[in-house]
């Protein structure tokens, strides 16, 4: 499936806003293998996403799989920028975790992780954290957005008669 803001002639490591200096190949690999994830979760995430889609907590929405930049994170709320990451076994290097967490922290995200055996034994204590956290971190679009035009390109102009 091909985004429509997407353009195929755009230059190989085009900027604007689309991928942290990734190419169209690498994003579209991304895109790929996140969609496999969400066809193929973990027990943990199945359970998660189970309390978590449509809203449920707090009203807050939720996405899972979602690629931001060079990561694929398995649930973010986008209105929040909080990152929920379920820990299992394949998380077994702390250091590039930690770099991953930085990287998603300058870029304006708070990363949670939780266990695989948090979500599977005390999944009320998990979305209570997740509420808590959620409720504290301040919402990422309350300032206005800037004018498509800041510098005041057609401000000047004569309307036509």
């Amino acid at each position: 499936m091909i985004d429509k803001g997407q353009r195929r002639s755009s230059p190989p490591l085009q900027g604007r806003g689309r991928g942290w200096g990734l190419s169209v190949a690498e994003i579209d690999r991304l895109h790929d293998y996140a969609r496999s994830m969400r066809n193929t979760p973990t027990a943990p995430e199945q359970r998660l996403w189970g309390r978590l889609r449509a809203s449920q907590r707090g009203g807050f929405k939720f996405r899972r799989q979602a690629r931001i930049g060079r990561f694929i994170a398995d649930f973010l709320c986008p209105a929040k920028g909080l990152i929920v990451e379920i820990d299992g076994e394949t998380h077994v290097d702390a250091g590039a975790d930690a770099r991953r967490d930085a990287a998603l922290a300058a870029a304006g995200h708070h990363v949670v992780r939780i266990t695989n055996d948090d979500v599977m034994h005390n999944i009320e204590g998990v979305l209570e954290m997740l509420l808590t956290t959620l409720s504290a971190l301040p919402d990422r679009y309350d300032s206005p957005r800037p004018n498509p035009s800041p510098e005041g390109e057609g401000l000047l102009s004569e309307p036509a008669c």
